[in-house]
């Protein structure tokens, strides 16, 4: 029966299927062909996988991020990037990475930020010289730090399932997350040096004090979040619920970029976007009573105890799978359905949870930028009109400096995780 789940499961996704109904059907033919487990285990399980006041975080930080976007908030930040960074040789590409930073504070969804920030700064930059697969790939990279830099909602998930601390890992998440952002910052200095790419002037003290003034509003959310949830005022679900309300104020009342009547899309658009990663957890926790039934952790475990014998080892294993995974699959489904069978394991070779939380989280956030998933990429090719394949090629380097901090994260753990 196992081969035949498999066989299904590979079969629905090649042929389109989305992951969270392809979780579902597969969950339910293996339930119901087990003669003394009842068929209402699957909805009863879908229903406790939800069960989660940690969950809530998620819809919120989606609504926060509509409603940055819808409020032109984004537009906000690059004005403040630019100030800083624009008169660099370059300087519009450092801001589209120091403006995705700034997103990541607020949002936790990559995916929002290449949205957001791609349609104002793909087209700008190519109107200033910047070739489109500079400007595609760049905005589709730098967007993946959006995952990395708290808040982040796949460390949120990541928590729920794990029981760790979602303040130790937005803590965890800092400094490789800057580090991402510094390591493209230098790559771009020099390409934009040899392909003599175009600076601005230098803001004027007059004019960067302007923009600061009007962007603290917008720089204080990720301040108030991550010092709240690491103080112990409020929890990261309460931190997202005042994230939503805190950015719908400031767009209604401070910049008044937002309508009421603006609220009913933006709505929409959050139930639309929450369904799907929730219905995929809820699925998969069906799943995961069917692989209890099969020992699916308990073979997974001896197979690694009885084969690999280095720790160091079974990091690369799991750095190479959730890279091959993230490029077909969501970070969302692929962190339910496989880390509640891998942190059994890690916790054998005496893994830190968060080290293990962060190298899932980065090798996940890659697949946002590689075919055939590749999201972000998707959203910012669309936005640039260019095809996937030139895409590709033109971010394999920015894949590269993610990797090298992955890297470090992994051989030097205390280091880039010494703020946990």
């Amino acid at each position: 029966m196992g081969g035949i789940l498999i066989a299904t499961f590979i079969i629905l996704m090649f042929i389109g299927v989305p992951i969270a109904f392809v979780i579902g059907i597969v969950s339910f033919i293996g339930i119901f062909n087990i003669p003394y487990i009842p068929e209402v285990t699957v909805p009863v399980s879908m229903l406790n996988g939800l069960n989660s006041f940690v969950l809530l975080a998620v819809p919120l930080f989606i609504l926060t991020a509509n409603i940055m976007n819808s409020g032109e908030i984004s537009q906000k930040l690059i004005d403040f990037a630019l100030s800083i960074v624009g008169h660099i040789r370059g300087g519009l590409a450092h801001a589209n990475i120091l403006v995705s930073m700034m997103f990541a504070g607020v949002s936790g969804a990559s995916q929002a930020d290449t949205a957001g920030v791609g349609k104002v700064l793909i087209p700008n930059m190519k109107k200033q010289g910047y070739d489109t697969k500079t400007a595609v790939a760049l905005t589709a990279a730098s967007s993946t730090i959006g995952v990395i830099i708290p808040p982040s909602i796949p460390m949120i998930i990541f928590a729920g399932l794990t029981n760790v601390s979602v303040g130790a890992l937005f803590l965890a998440g800092l400094i490789p997350g800057v580090a991402i952002g510094l390591g493209m910052m230098i790559f771009v200095f020099i390409l934009s040096i040899k392909r003599g790419y175009p600076k601005n002037q230098r803001a004027s003290l007059k004019k960067f004090l302007k923009l600061f003034l009007e962007s603290i509003p917008a720089l204080l959310t990720p301040v108030i979040l991550i010092g709240g949830i690491i103080t112990g005022i409020f929890t990261a679900t309460e931190a997202a619920a005042f994230a939503s309300i805190y950015t719908l104020l400031i767009c209604m009342f401070i910049y008044k970029t937002l309508k009421i009547r603006d609220l009913y899309g933006i709505l929409v658009d959050t139930l639309t976007l929450s369904s799907l990663s929730l219905f995929a957890l809820a699925a998969a926790s069906a799943l995961g009573e069917l692989m209890s039934y099969y020992q699916l952790s308990l073979i997974a475990g001896e197979f690694f105890t009885n084969n690999i014998s280095s720790k160091w080892i079974f990091i690369i294993i799991v750095i190479l799978f959730f890279l091959f995974i993230g490029t077909f699959m969501d970070a969302i489904p692929a962190m339910i359905l496989f880390i509640p069978v891998i942190l059994p394991i890690a916790l054998q070779f005496g893994i830190d949870p968060v080290l293990l939380g962060m190298v899932t989280i980065i090798s996940l956030a890659i697949g946002l930028v590689t075919p055939p998933y590749g999201l972000c990429l998707l959203l910012a090719a669309k936005i640039g009109n260019l095809s996937i394949e030139k895409s590709f090629t033109a971010v394999v380097p920015y894949i590269l400096i993610v990797l090298i901090v992955l890297t470090l994260v992994v051989l030097f753990p205390d280091v880039m995780l010494f703020a946990k």
